[in-house]
């Protein structure tokens, strides 16, 4: 039976044993088995150099297998970690509102060069930060409504914090928002 009918017949709570399958169309060349992981892998979602090195060491392919497989993906474009990092920043930073700084530590477990994590959180400048670093405070700004204003700047820049806004950014954007909510901001400290 092949993969594609076995799938089909299998329940919707099954899951296919794609290692069985893989030894079973190809047990003896490294190299088929390696590429038909990687395709596979890359089907689902992009991925680094880095992350499919690692799936193929986890299936026990030879080193130079994968050094073949993953250098002539990269000479074909299916493996691009420089694409990656810039679609990996649009897509996070619109999607989720993340800093460069979280940014960059992401890509860096993903294990993207340093230089092209560089270029790829590169392309948010400090206002374009800032502004999304204001829209995710207007956002949450209501739901702080009642709590004394410390508790509210402590929230709200522990909110910016943890997406990867640093402490500056996070006060400076938090206070011109209370401030315009007609918040008193006399006395606040320079730091949290």
């Amino acid at each position: 039976m092949t993969i594609a009918r076995r799938r089909r017949s299998e329940g919707p709570g099954d899951s296919p044993d794609l290692s069985r399958a893989e030894e079973r169309l190809s047990p003896q060349d490294p190299v088929e088995r390696a590429r038909g992981i990687c395709l596979r892998l890359l089907t689902g979602t992009p991925r680094t150099r880095q992350q499919l090195a690692e799936a193929l060491r986890r299936r026990e392919i030879p080193e130079e297998a994968a050094e073949e497989v993953l250098s002539r993906f990269e000479d074909v474009g299916l493996i691009d970690d420089a694409a990656f990092a810039d679609a990996w920043v649009e897509s996070r930073h619109h999607g989720r509102g993340l800093a460069r700084r979280a940014l960059a530590r992401e890509l860096r477990t993903r294990g993207v060069d340093a230089a092209l994590i560089e270029r790829a959180v590169g392309q948010l400048d400090s206002d374009r930060e800032e502004e999304t670093a204001r829209e995710l405070v207007a956002r949450r700004l209501p739901a702080t409504r009642g709590l004394d204003r410390d508790r509210r700047i402590r929230r709200l820049a522990g909110m910016l914090a943890r997406k990867g806004y640093g402490e500056g950014v996070a006060l400076r954007v938090v206070r011109r928002a209370l401030e315009e909510e007609g918040e008193s901001m006399e006395e606040i400290p320079d730091h949290i």
